[in-house]
């Protein structure tokens, strides 16, 4: 049954294909057997990650229907990044009240615990060092930053209030939301394997102009130098996501978490089932026992998911049921439940992007206005001469802050498709 994590090839893609095509009858049953399981290895507390959409709502409907008396002491921890879809987030909050029997947890984001600079800031007092040939006080041999708030501790009391004045200051107790994580590490443009870094913003510029670590490496040169220009970063399913779910494991020695991950969602899911099996091993600091993840129904696909809801006659997150036009023409629903913000899917048809423009225009605006146009431009710019010109070029070789909002602010009325 249980197979320990450092075993490899647990499953084929063969044979992970063949379990696909099982019935819904035959998957259900596998299920509840590593429900079961999963059960059956806590020595502490149990835990159901739950994001307000289809598949976890599913697990969490088999973990109840199957198991009722374990269910009341299972943890239901809502993951609330604080960019949820709307739908998502009062839908997870009805099933609250109708099936958590006060056991539903909803995560709360993390705060500074100091006054810090905001990165155009930390940005300004670089150079400042860099004009005053002050620069090897902040960095280490390899041209690293010691630490981040290095910076903030070689500000003058003059230009501390400075920044105040003109809004550069991240004030004590700030929430660490999408915007502080944009400001500090990058937006989340592009797959999370291609932005491998997860340091904060101001250190990869650091990094970029002092460091002595050579590299002959083309392709790592070409992801270099697009850093010099874009800030791209996967911080924030660390920041927004992991870090406060982990945060209520630990209050509650969580030693077992369920999770509705399948393997037809993407290549690395199904990678990790194959190597990993329903439920693997690793360790939490806070316990002295061991952790466990348990997929129970990684064996799944989008399909099962639906007719398990409509067979149930369970009701779901009005999220899919909103339509959008698909590049094709044709009207299709949004499937994916996730963070209005995320944009890893950059690049592709029917982009998250895309959809949101359709189907939550409002959002889609506030999220190009707080930066993310301004990055996409700069990638299109980037990327100019391998490509047709794009109405985003034009913050090419402009001078100030304002002429760059007033581009992108023209651009998302007039030419929103160039954003896509």
């Amino acid at each position: 049954m249980f197979t320990p994590k450092n075993k490899m090839a647990v499953y084929t893609f063969k044979e992970i294909a063949e379990m696909q095509k099982l019935t819904l009858k035959e998957k259900v049953k596998k299920s509840v057997e590593i429900i079961k399981e999963g059960l059956s290895l806590s020595q502490s507390k149990c835990a159901l990650a739950f994001s307000g959409g289809k598949d976890s709502q599913v697990l969490w409907h088999l973990l109840k229907t199957f198991f009722p008396e374990e269910h009341k002491n299972v943890a239901i921890i809502f993951g609330n990044t604080g960019c949820e879809f709307p739908e998502s987030l009062q839908f997870a909050r009805k099933l609250k009240k109708e099936w958590a029997e006060g056991n539903f947890y909803e995560t709360k984001l993390s705060k500074t615990t100091q006054e810090d600079l905001k990165y155009q800031a930390q940005a300004e007092v670089l150079k400042w060092l860099t004009d005053q040939g002050r620069i090897s006080e902040v960095l280490k041999p390899d041209g690293k930053l010691k630490t981040t708030g290095i910076l903030y501790k070689k500000c003058t009391p003059e230009m501390l209030e400075d920044f105040r004045k003109r809004k550069l200051v991240w004030k004590k107790g700030q929430v660490k939301n999408y915007l502080w994580c944009c400001d500090q590490y990058g937006y989340p443009i592009l797959g999370k394997s291609f932005s491998k870094l997860k340091a904060r913003r101001i250190n990869i510029d650091t990094f970029l102009e002092y460091s002595q670590s050579a590299s002959e490496d083309e392709e790592l040169l070409k992801y270099y130098e697009l850093l010099r220009h874009v800030k791209i970063s996967q911080a924030c399913c660390d920041v927004l996501k992991k870090e406060p779910s982990e945060r209520i494991q630990k209050e509650l020695k969580v030693d077992v978490i369920f999770k509705g991950l399948m393997a037809s969602e993407s290549q690395t899911r199904k990678v990790n089932f194959s190597t990993r099996g329903y439920i693997f091993k690793s360790s939490r600091k806070y316990l002295d026992i061991p952790f466990y993840h348990c997929n129970p129904i990684s064996h799944w696909t989008d399909d099962d998911i639906w007719e398990y809801i409509h067979t149930n006659n369970l009701e779901y997150s009005p999220l899919y049921d909103i339509e959008y036009e698909a590049e094709d023409g044709s009207i299709k629903k949004i499937k994916r439940n996730g963070c209005i913000g995320c944009f890893t899917d950059f690049g592709r048809k029917n982009s998250h992007m895309y959809v949101l423009r359709q189907t939550h225009n409002s959002i889609w605006k506030w999220v190009m206005k707080h930066g993310m146009g301004e990055q996409l431009a700069k990638i299109r710019t980037f990327e100019g001469k391998h490509r047709k010109q794009s109405a985003l070029d034009a913050i090419a070789g402009v001078e100030t802050q304002k002429q760059t909002d007033n581009i992108i602010e023209w651009a998302i009325e007039n030419r929103p498709c160039a954003f896509d």
